[in-house]
């Protein structure tokens, strides 16, 4: 029980908080199509809430699901070797998409369709 708390306070929370800095990124980038001043700030705010909405009802628990489910699987075939993949994979996604995010560009962990014009 203190693997599983340890793991979402110091690997699963702190990759969730990073993808949620991510949502933030792309509700700025987005904003950027409303030139209002006011109308910006509250579609910005707006975005930010229901991003933040979705990392901490949708993804966070997900993420600490599927770690829960592969110990619990590896434990009975090949040891901690499916969670360490996982959680490795996990970090080389989120650092990908920052490096993205910090040196292309917001635009770039987008898909096409949803950059602005």
């Amino acid at each position: 029980m203190k693997t599983n708390a340890a793991l979402e306070r110091y690997y699963v929370l702190p990759c969730c908080l990073l993808l949620l800095n991510l949502c933030n990124d792309i509700a700025a980038y987005k904003a950027r199509l409303i030139y209002d001043g006011v109308l910006r700030t509250l579609a910005i705010v707006a975005m930010v809430l229901f991003g933040s909405s979705i990392v901490a009802f949708a993804i966070a628990p997900g993420l600490i699901w599927m770690v829960q489910s592969l110990r619990k699987t590896s434990r009975t075939t090949a040891g901690g070797i499916g969670e360490l993949c996982f959680l490795a994979g996990l970090g080389v996604l989120i650092f990908w998409l920052y490096y993205r995010n910090y040196l292309l560009g917001t635009q770039y962990i987008l898909p096409a369709m949803w950059r602005n014009k």
